[in-house]
């Protein structure tokens, strides 16, 4: 396989034509090596528009979902950012290229050592893992101007918002079963917020809220 090839026409097929249009991000993901994050079984299907296993309870995201929140949330590059369940790495891998520093959070402690191995391999220096379980909250004595909550949330409530400096942006996708929005949640003042409708999409329930429907927040 043509790596370099796959990940340009990963761009142009699948990014690109679903709203990713972010040029500083779309190139940080065709730099960075999505193959290398993708368990051995699946190496076929690194750059398939699905959302690839990596444990019993998590996966990759879809290039186009990756493409799309990141389009959306334009992240800068004096900008920390938070991120919400680690996963395999990649994503953390590509955002290290557009911000100052990047704090991961992974409730798989193998997952975030795998994760983390990756990441040295390819030098990253701005990226902070964490073992822990971040689904009720989490509290940091740092703030951020990006949250990426990588997995869904059966409603949107307050868990991370504290954490977030004025300006900030919350990307997180919000419901239950099929019915899911991916939002875009800006904070504009201290006690502001404004919540943007990205687009309909579905992705698994974070872990230690599958049955929050029942449970007020």
């Amino acid at each position: 396989m043509d790596t370099t090839q796959a990940r340009s026409n990963t761009i142009d097929q699948q990014i690109r034509p679903w709203g990713g249009l972010n040029y500083i991000a779309n190139n940080a993901l065709k730099d960075t090596p999505r193959e290398k994050f993708v368990p051995e079984k699946y190496q076929n299907l690194a750059f398939a528009d699905i959302e690839i296993p990596l444990s019993d309870k998590a996966k990759m995201l879809s290039p186009k979902i990756e493409g799309r929140l990141l389009n959306a949330l334009n992240i800068k590059k004096d900008e920390t950012v938070l991120e919400i369940g680690t996963g395999s790495g990649y994503l953390t891998a590509v955002i290290s290229k557009l911000c100052k520093s990047i704090t991961s959070i992974e409730i798989d402690e193998e997952l975030s050592n795998s994760a983390q191995e990756k990441l040295d391999s390819l030098n990253v220096n701005n990226a902070q893992l964490e073992v822990g379980d971040a689904s009720k909250g989490w509290n940091s004595n740092d703030f951020f101007d990006v949250v990426i909550v990588g997995s869904a949330v059966p409603k949107i409530t307050g868990r991370y918002f504290h954490l977030l400096n004025v300006g900030g942006r919350i990307f997180v996708v919000e419901g239950t079963g099929n019915a899911m929005q991916a939002k875009l949640i800006t904070r504009i003042s201290e006690h502001k917020w404004e919540t943007q409708s990205l687009f309909e999409t579905h992705l698994d329930t974070m872990q230690g809220l599958e049955t929050a429907e029942s449970f007020k927040f």
